[in-house]
């Protein structure tokens, strides 16, 4: 590969199988590759962390703390938002151009030589070896989908989190709440440490006999650890653990329960890794988190809010927030989900709540048709506008508001990245790394 563009279209030319075809998804040969390349994943501690929601907040503030108390780390998430360089950070840095080209030019032989090979199973071959090579002192890495058979569970993790489980990807993991625990849930290891979020009583009891199972030590948020949240802003939240008060950044009541998940996977995994963490790298780390489009304030005359809600739940802690957070102000929507989300669940939790609604897709080709949500609005109750693009359907948005409304873009995390930069090419703003060509 001569450029970043090259070696991203060799990349996404992995995308040839179906997500859904779990007949495809092996850990064997991800795991005869990694050995092939002397085991990259095994040179570092790491967090690993599933779930349905929150996962990669929480990885956020973990590899946050642990920056702050001095250590070199690797960060591996998906999707991106803006640019596929945010999937693996290295000590809070976006991967370089040059640096993936490189890696992409000396692997090549190997994944061509390794059957059957998926575009996640080459991503996070190339985040480990980038890891290792980093000589980082601890990875904290996202599972992609479901956990059990996910890329990333190639790793042995020191320590395992479960983040919010709710109803996603049902096709795949199941169609109850106790199949997709079970699935999330893949991966912990016998004798391991597990750190859960707050969870619906179906998917704690799958958790738990899990463990049990595994012999595997079970530390459950809002049980063993608490905390009480003291003030609430616009700017984010501070809340109180064992009697130290925290900032955090990020505003809502989800938020502060992925960030007590973060300090309870932290501590426990300093203990395990022999790495020291101080209180003032837990606050800082807290403070200085940054974790784009999720409950992010864009601009507050109107207020323009990004939230990657992309489910029933996560649109009912969405609107239970600007409900918290925005009593008495005129909610504007701009809505747009990918095609395999569920739609009418999702609109269903809006209807009582949106004052207007706009329905858009995102430059992405799985996005559902304008026209075909504004049909599911209307069954839902709902009258939308259907715009065919999101960055006409900000404009309709902006022209329609008063300053004291709120705007808030939600459906889909690309979505929320057309929106954004939407917004900032309208008000001349500094533009992240953007990939033009690809978005997947």
């Amino acid at each position: 590969m001569n450029s970043y563009e090259d070696t991203l279209t060799y990349f996404y030319s992995y995308a040839r199988f179906n997500p859904g075809d779990v007949t495809r998804w092996s850990l064997d040969r991800l795991r005869a590759l990694l050995a092939r390349l002397g085991n990259p994943h095994k040179k570092f501690p790491s967090i690993l962390i599933a779930g349905t929601k929150g996962k990669g907040s929480t990885a956020a503030i973990c590899e946050s703390i642990l920056r702050e108390a001095g250590y070199k780390t690797g960060l591996y998430t998906s999707p991106h938002l803006h640019s596929f360089r945010e999937r693996i950070r290295l000590t809070g840095e976006l991967i370089t151009e040059e640096t993936l080209i490189a890696l992409a030019n000396r692997l090549k032989p190997y994944f061509e030589s390794t059957p059957d090979l998926t575009a996640f199973e080459l991503i996070t071959t190339v985040a480990f070896v980038a890891f290792a090579e980093a000589e980082i002192d601890a990875a904290v890495v996202e599972v992609g989908l479901g956990g059990r058979l996910d890329a990333t569970n190639a790793i042995d993790p020191t320590v395992a989190v479960i983040t919010s489980i709710s109803y996603d990807h049902t096709q795949i993991l199941g169609k109850t709440l106790s199949l997709i625990a079970r699935e999330k849930a893949g991966i912990i290891r016998s004798g391991a440490l597990v750190i859960s979020s707050p969870q619906f009583d179906e998917s704690m009891q799958m958790i738990e006999e899990i463990c049990k199972e595994r012999q595997a030590r079970l530390v459950k948020v809002g049980y063993d650890w608490t905390w009480d949240i003291d003030k609430s802003t616009h700017d984010g939240q501070s809340f109180t653990v064992g009697g130290q008060s925290y900032w955090l950044p990020f505003i809502g009541q989800h938020q502060a329960a992925n960030a007590v998940t973060a300090m309870a996977a932290v501590q426990e995994f300093s203990k395990l890794s022999n790495l020291q963490v101080s209180a003032d790298a837990v606050q800082a780390g807290l403070a200085r988190v940054r974790w784009l489009g999720r409950m992010e304030i864009l601009n507050r005359q109107p207020y323009l809010i990004l939230d990657s809600a992309m489910n029933k739940d996560s649109i009912e802690k969405l609107v239970e927030t600007l409900k918290q957070y925005f009593t008495d102000r005129k909610l504007i929507f701009i809505f747009g989900v990918s095609s395999d989300h569920p739609v009418e669940d999702m609109l269903e939790v809006l209807q009582p709540v949106a004052d207007q609604v706009f329905v858009t897709a995102a430059d992405h080709p799985r996005s559902e048709k304008p026209k075909n949500l504004a049909v599911m609005a209307e069954k839902a109750g709902l009258e939308a506008v259907p715009v065919n693009d999101a960055s006409l359907a900000l404009d309709q948005a902006l022209a329609v508001a008063n300053q004291n409304d709120v705007i808030c873009a939600t459906g889909s995390l690309f979505l929320v990245a057309g929106i954004r930069e939407a917004w900032l090419r309208r008000n001349n703003m500094d533009l992240p790394p953007i990939d033009t060509e690809h978005n997947s």
